[in-house]
């Protein structure tokens, strides 16, 4: 059986905190409560350009997809950046993960943007051993610094 994808809706909440505190897990994060609802609320919240995909498989949620839409100065169009994917080990090797990104390209093509972009910890084999047959991997390096 394949997995319905469709966008997260307000019924999830339960389902969704699961697969979240997976995530995070996944990640060796921890956030707090506060931080979560955020998210949460963001994800519902028209005002905010923060989405999400789910994957659903008899019943039960099985995966999930957080973006948003990024402008450059490179394109009229914004790009389709993909910020969480998490699928649960119990989950992984049934097309999940595929399906969830393949589903972002309706999105994207919805506001006419031609490109959809995400980063991934360079030692989750997993997950780029997926990527690499979805997409091409950049030849640019990431950097990030913390604001005090």
């Amino acid at each position: 059986m394949q997995a319905i994808i469709r966008p997260l809706n307000s019924n999830d909440r339960e389902q969704w905190d699961a697969l979240w505190l997976g995530y995070l897990h996944f990640y060796k994060t921890d956030l707090p409560k506060e931080q979560t609802d955020l998210t949460w609320h963001r994800l519902l919240d028209k005002n905010f350009d923060m989405h999400a995909l789910v994957a659903e498989l008899d019943g039960s949620l099985v995966g999930l997809a957080h973006y948003s839409f990024t402008l450059s100065s490179w394109s009229s169009n914004p790009d389709l950046f993909l910020e969480d994917l998490f699928v649960p080990a119990d989950a992984r090797r049934r097309g999940v993960g595929k399906a969830l990104i393949l589903a972002l390209d309706e999105e994207a093509r919805s506001v006419g943007s031609g490109k959809i972009w995400w980063e991934t910890h360079k030692d989750n084999q997993t997950a780029r051993s997926l990527y690499n047959g979805l997409a091409e991997l950049s030849e640019f390096v990431k950097y990030s610094r913390v604001v005090d």
